[in-house]
């Protein structure tokens, strides 16, 4: 008896399990139907052949180059249209024709291929092939992420001398996220480094102004003007710095007050401008740079910030060097903990644009001459002074010459070493007086560093076998001192003739290397 109540039990128990089991199965089914509907666009529609992908470059030759990508892409997506909403050009589509009319808006200046073919569909002058827009369109895409994301090609920005390794983009799988978010076609800092954002706004700013077409001189004489000075040209320097935003007001005074004083010496700041209360020649000469030389410059900024990796936005400890601006920055958890002056290779003996690790703190260096320094200027004055070398703390060293540790020496207290096939470093150096000079582009080649020490210390502070009388004997030691950092320090060295700060304020810097104008005949060449 109990067996039998067992095995009804056991029956109905079974039956309640499989009719569970039966809606899980048709409710996940559901499911997974609707889950596949969503990734493919066009299910009921006819997949593009492949045949006609290959007609379309040969009646479309200039976008050839897209080919392989462009086959690639419908392969992923087994050949299912991407730009089509039913009949219609989806979000994406349209946001990329509507971006295609704003190339000047990312400082480019080029010239779309088939720009005709696309209008006359989109402006509805033409009817076009269905197969033959979804096609355009995806080879377009891949034109503008080459233009606008990646640019110009690496065997241009190497002879260009820009050797800061760029990585590598796969536009393919971006395509997949542009569909499930439109909007990161206008701004996505995740693709591009985000300095190119900020440079973005103020180069729309920069073009208004510009449209405005009124950017007439200021003519002045050689005499400064100074705190009480009245003159119309004062006027006219007020209405200068209104029109930038130095001035939140144009009060038309005529008089140099105190409000004025203000936007003259934060202007003065940005360009790289020693900083004083007076008017001179030269910060007219910098307010007269026409407005589209400023928006030139923007543009081939811009350009060099689609060579920086994206990853540079997250990363959270790293030194940068911008050459134009004399300046080290070092960024630790996001923010700056060490700005420092500094003086880098002269014209003849430019500072290479490059990435480095910075592994090692060497406390008392030597320097070990180059070759082409003992040739050319330690060579002649040993023939005219035979103890020129211990007059100036040198020696042979098995064939060269190297000067040895102490507070003449020429790298001065300490040197930071990131091993490179450049031989540059950045050191401390006996001549201080450099830094206060506007302009320093004095060195072989090196970076000197205005603030040395206090990069050591941050450097070694967390190492707890370093004390601070132990760094203090470390930089006037008789011998060399190598510290091995426990974690190497991305150092990036850059050359940025403009700059948006975290505050949104723009910084311009004279192109000490005249690398712009190469630079603009690549990106503006006309076609």
């Amino acid at each position: 008896m109990r067996n039998g109540i067992a095995l009804v039990f056991l029956v109905i128990t079974w039956n309640m399990f499989s009719l569970n089991l039966d809606k899980i199965f048709i409710k996940t089914t559901k499911t997974l139907v609707f889950t596949n509907k969503s990734k493919i666009h066009k299910s009921n529609e006819t997949p593009i052949d492949s045949i006609a992908i290959t007609t379309f470059f040969n009646n479309y030759p200039k976008l050839k180059i897209y080919e392989s990508k462009v086959f690639e892409v419908y392969r992923k997506h087994q050949f299912n249209y991407i730009w089509y909403q039913s009949n219609t050009i989806n979000e994406l589509g349209n946001l990329l024709y509507t971006n295609l009319s704003q190339l000047s808006d990312e400082g480019l200046q080029l010239k779309v291929p088939y720009k005709y073919e696309l209008d006359s569909f989109f402006l509805q002058t033409k009817e076009g092939k269905k197969v033959e827009i979804e096609l355009l369109l995806t080879s377009i895409y891949f034109f503008y992420a080459d233009n606008v994301y990646r640019g110009l090609d690496d065997k241009i920005t190497t002879k260009l001398g820009w050797f800061i390794p760029k990585k590598k983009q796969y536009f393919v799988s971006y395509l997949d996220t542009l569909m499930s978010n439109p909007s990161l076609l206008n701004k996505n800092e995740n693709k591009v480094f985000k300095q190119y954002y900020r440079l973005k706004d103020v180069l729309k700013k920069y073009r208004s102004i510009k449209d405005q077409n009124s950017w007439e001189p200021i003519l002045m004489k050689n005499n400064p003007i100074t705190i009480g000075f009245s003159s119309p040209i004062v006027s006219q320097i007020r209405e200068r710095f209104y029109r930038l935003g130095y001035l939140k007001i144009d009060s038309k005074s005529s008089k140099y007050d105190n409000e004025l004083i203000q936007a003259v010496r934060k202007y003065k700041q940005n360009m790289g401008i020693k900083v004083d209360d007076l008017i001179t020649t030269r910060l007219i000469a910098s307010l007269n740079v026409p407005i589209s030389d400023r928006i030139k410059t923007l543009s081939v900024n811009m350009e060099r910030c689609r060579w920086i990796s994206s990853d540079f936005n997250q990363a959270m400890e790293y030194i940068f060097i911008n050459i134009p601006s004399y300046q080290m920055n070092y960024i630790k958890e996001g923010k700056t903990i060490l700005n420092s002056k500094v003086v880098v290779g002269k014209v003849m003996n430019q500072t290479v644009v490059f990435s480095g690790k910075l592994q090692y703190v060497v406390f008392s260096p030597y320097w070990n001459v180059p070759k082409s320094i003992i040739d050319k200027e330690i060579a002649p004055e040993i023939k005219k002074n035979k103890n020129y070398l211990s007059q100036h703390n040198m020696e042979w060293n098995d064939g060269n010459i190297r000067q040895k540790p102490g507070p003449k020496n020429s790298l001065g207290l300490v040197k930071f070493l990131f091993p490179n096939s450049n031989s540059i470093y950045l050191h401390d150096t006996p001549s201080k007086s450099l830094f206060n000079e506007e302009k320093r582009a004095f060195s072989h080649g090196c970076i000197r560093l205005e603030k040395p020490i206090e990069l050591a210390y941050l450097l070694v502070k967390d190492d707890k076998n370093w004390t601070m009388e132990k760094l203090n004997k470390a930089f006037h030691s008789k011998k060399e001192i190598w510290y091995t950092l426990k974690n190497k320090i991305p150092v990036y060295i850059g050359y940025f003739t403009s700059w948006v700060d975290n505050e949104g304020e723009i910084h311009f810097y004279e192109d000490i290397y005249a690398r712009d104008e190469c630079l603009a005949a690549y990106l503006f060449q006309k076609e």
